[in-house]
């Protein structure tokens, strides 16, 4: 296992900037003119690690345009907001989002070790989410006076930017209130720098009576290499249950031969294929977008090629609703 200093130090040394990507990429600026310069405010960040699975030359690599900002960014559509989900008002106290009945979700940390450009929160007030250790007690106490939440679930930005010893404490206090039964991680830090994956991490994750399950993020099997698979074979052995939703996006995995070899290569590192989201409509990402008629036709085909429990559910976003609503 990889000790939490090299993590910290892995993170530290990706790419925050398009010449730099594309110069590790041996691509010439002229061959990617829709490229922006870094001067946008949703700024670029990117393991070296996961530019190292990237395809030398090639610019329309599928790693490579989940994260390179493009001018397109700018193109505004009646249709797509900056708070597309409406979590504004699902924020009862700072920290916290309650969407559905049994669950909450909590904001972390603003922070990611790649910053996807189809991000949905790339416009969510992390500043005022941020209440420090004392200020994460009025969430803890939201949560203890409400026993219909069986389910608290770290989020972000990406929750394991933040330090082990400090999430830790919060699953403790988590712990401690008889009607929460499980924690639940949504990361993409298995998948982006699976050096995060420590003996640290697993303890403390495993170390409650709160059932662990971790929900991984990856959209293309490119992005699967042998780091990825020993760290969820670790998190495997530890009991931890794997699952993964990926998001739909226009020329990066809109194919069913590549959704399929997603789903096996999943499977074969103990992770089951959980969603496949429609992308939520936030402001700056509608190059992304599909038709809900192509969605429903590539998941049809899927169907065809897989078995049952390798087949995401397709699902949408919709604000107010009581949960994800399923695409048929």
């Amino acid at each position: 296992m990889t000790s939490l200093q090299n993590w910290q130090e892995l993170l530290k040394q990706g790419i925050n900037n398009t010449a730099d990507l594309l110069s590790h990429l041996q691509l010439d600026p002229v061959d990617v003119p829709e490229a922006l310069l870094p001067t946008q405010p949703f700024k670029m960040r990117v393991p070296l690690g996961f530019v190292a699975r990237m395809q030398i030359g090639n610019p329309h690599d599928p790693l490579l345009r989940q994260v390179l900002p493009i001018a397109d960014e700018h193109k505004l559509s009646s249709d797509f907001t900056r708070d597309p989900l409406n979590e504004n008002i699902s924020n009862p106290v700072p920290g916290l989002l309650q969407k559905y009945k049994t669950r909450v979700l909590l904001t972390i940390s603003g922070a990611c070790a790649i910053n996807c450009r189809y991000c949905f929160r790339r416009h969510f007030p992390y500043s005022d989410n941020n209440p420090g250790m004392n200020g994460w007690m009025a969430a803890i106490d939201y949560i203890r006076a409400r026993p219909d939440i069986s389910e608290v679930i770290f989020s972000g930005g990406d929750p394991l930017t933040a330090p082990d010893n400090f999430l830790a404490t919060l699953a403790n206090h988590l712990a401690s209130i008889p009607h929460v039964t499980t924690l639940r991680i949504h990361t993409r830090m298995p998948i982006v720098l699976p050096e995060r994956i420590n003996n640290e991490f697993i303890d403390w994750f495993t170390g409650s009576r709160l059932k662990p399950v971790l929900v991984t993020h990856c959209n293309h099997p490119q992005e699967i290499d042998t780091s990825v698979a020993y760290a969820a074979r670790c998190l495997q052995q530890a009991g931890v249950l794997l699952l993964n939703q990926s998001v739909l996006l226009k020329g990066i995995n809109d194919n069913v031969s590549i959704l399929t070899t997603l789903s096996n290569k999943l499977f074969e590192c103990h992770i089951l294929p959980y969603y496949l989201n429609l992308l939520d409509k936030v402001e700056g990402t509608a190059h992304f977008d599909l038709p809900q008629t192509t969605a429903i036709a590539l998941h049809q085909e899927l169907l065809a090629h897989l078995p049952g429990y390798l087949v995401p559910r397709l699902i949408r976003e919709i604000p107010g609703k009581p949960s994800k609503t399923l695409i048929r």
